[in-house]
């Protein structure tokens, strides 16, 4: 037995190999170590909504769907294009609900920079770092968003007794959304957020100074998730720390 659990593993290896050779694409274990870690802790700590903040096309949510989770979406998304996208990739899911606006440290208007791929784009301004370590993060237009605060919506999304995991991925606004959740933060379970190793946005924390206000909310970095990388010199410039009270 032993023998053909080897020789298989070894029949399936030189297959990857070859595939990988033939198409420049790896075939890797589904889920990823991190994700399998991130679905762990969501159950560790029995999570049942996930505040999703820049939602963008939708990436996230269906992420999660693939990974298992079962519970509760509410997804924020504020530029026009990208919105009409997640709109669709959630309509069949009827736990899964969409808001076509930004959280932030206030309520009110606010321009955001738009970018060529969409998934880059900031209310802050880009740094030389972005478009150097990628072209298509370029800001090729604006738009006139909604913006309110996580405090001033809260009470409105029914979360009462739920255990909620709070997810931003807003291109350096991180900091905003948390200064405009200061008495939601007491109900929330954890934290999973973009964190800049070298900045690509003007007036971003950096890995070291979001650990160390996260930490004084009361949260803890529990794992990190690999994130962005400038593909000409391999630094990494971006993770995504996942924080629990």
């Amino acid at each position: 037995m032993n023998k053909f659990i080897y020789k298989n593993k070894a029949v399936l290896l030189k297959f990857k190999r070859f595939f990988n050779s033939l198409t420049g694409i790896e075939i890797i274990k589904y889920p990823t170590p991190e994700l399998d870690r991130r679905i762990k802790l969501l159950k560790d700590y029995n999570i049942d909504v996930v505040i999703d903040v820049g939602a963008n096309i939708g990436q996230y949510g269906s992420e999660l769907r693939n990974i298992g989770y079962i519970g509760q979406i509410i997804s924020f998304e504020p530029t026009s294009e990208a919105f009409s996208k997640l709109k669709k990739a959630s309509l069949k899911d009827n736990l899964w609900e969409v808001h076509n606006l930004s959280l932030g440290e206030r309520d009110g208007l606010s321009t955001i920079n738009i970018s060529k791929n969409s998934v880059s784009s900031s209310i802050l301004k880009d740094l030389p770092q972005l478009t150097n370590s990628a072209p298509e993060a370029t800001f090729v237009t604006t738009e006139t968003i909604t913006i309110n605060k996580l405090d001033t919506l809260f009470s409105k999304l029914n979360l009462k007794d739920k255990n909620i995991y709070l997810k931003i991925d807003t291109q350096g606004y991180e900091k905003m959304v948390l200064d405009g959740a200061k008495d939601s933060l007491n109900k929330i379970a954890g934290i999973q957020l973009e964190m800049a190793l070298i900045p690509s946005y003007e007036g971003t924390l950096t890995f070291e100074e979001m650990s160390d206000f996260l930490k004084s909310l009361g949260f803890k970095l529990t794992t990190i998730e690999s994130g962005h990388y400038d593909k000409n010199t391999g630094k990494l410039l971006e993770v995504d720390g996942i924080f629990f009270k």
